[in-house]
Formats: C-alpha cells, structure tokens, sequence
C-alpha cells in the first residue's frame, strides 16, 4: 500500500477549502482517509489563516514512508520558512 499526503477537497462552489490528509494512493480524492493533518484555506484574508497543519504528525508519516503531493511538498516548503 503507497501512502500519499495530499489535499481533500470540501467547502462550496468558489470558496475552496482543503484538508490536509494521508490516504492510500489508489483511492479517490475524497476517499477513506487515514489521518488528518489539518487543513488549507486559499482564500482566507490573514496569511496566518491559510494554512494550520501538525509538522510533527507529518513527518512521522514521511520517515514511514509516505510521499506528498506536489502541492503539499510546496505548502511544507512555505511552512518550514
């Protein structure tokens, strides 16, 4: 079983809302869910607001193993600044 880390989407037509979470690779985006990080908010006003997940909680699944999409490899990246 891949895992990856990858966005599930939720909220309504044009506001977006994004949760971060781990799931098998061969199921669908909105799928059964192993755990959830946390969630990613692309319009909220406050840059603070955007994005609120548990590092630690995501490495523990990246040293396991896991691999994260390409859109929240960059999130970690904006994170980790």
């Amino acid at each position: 079983m891949a895992v990856k880390i990858r966005l599930s989407r939720q909220g309504a037509k044009k506001r977006p809302q994004y949760l971060v979470v781990a799931v098998d690779s061969s199921k669908k985006r909105d799928g059964a869910v192993l755990e959830k990080f946390g969630h990613y908010y692309p319009k909220a006003k406050l840059a603070a607001d955007k994005v609120k997940v548990d590092l630690e909680a995501i490495k523990a699944w990246i040293a396991k193993g896991a691999q994260p999409t390409q859109t929240v490899g960059h999130l970690l990246k904006t994170l980790a600044k």
